[in-house]
């Protein structure tokens, strides 16, 4: 009972602690969510250094980006270069419509 008294203080309200229950599976299952629980643990500790990664960025990361936004800059050139075009030869079209 102690088990359900100790969850009761947690931000959840009806939790119930995951060994009251652990007698119920089998020893595989068991297994199983023991190796998920440390999956869960390795994600956690994962995570926890990608976010200190992406708060820092690094040289390289930023030479990366530069080039990126070059790149990106000359694509975004191109298709307005391509729409105008397309809006000419729409216009230039028109024209010739209207006057037959």
């Amino acid at each position: 009972m102690s088990a359900i008294q100790d969850n009761q203080d947690t931000s959840v309200p009806h939790a119930i602690s995951s060994d009251v229950f652990l007698h119920l599976l089998s020893p595989i299952e068991q297994d199983l969510l023991k190796e998920y629980k440390l999956l869960s643990q390795n994600l956690n500790i994962l995570s926890g250094e990608l976010a200190k990664m992406a708060s820092v960025p690094t040289p390289e990361i930023l030479d990366n980006l530069r080039v990126l936004e070059r790149k990106m800059a000359i694509v975004f050139t191109l298709l307005k270069a391509s729409v105008y075009s397309i809006f000419l030869q729409q216009q230039l079209h028109d024209e010739e419509g209207a006057s037959y």
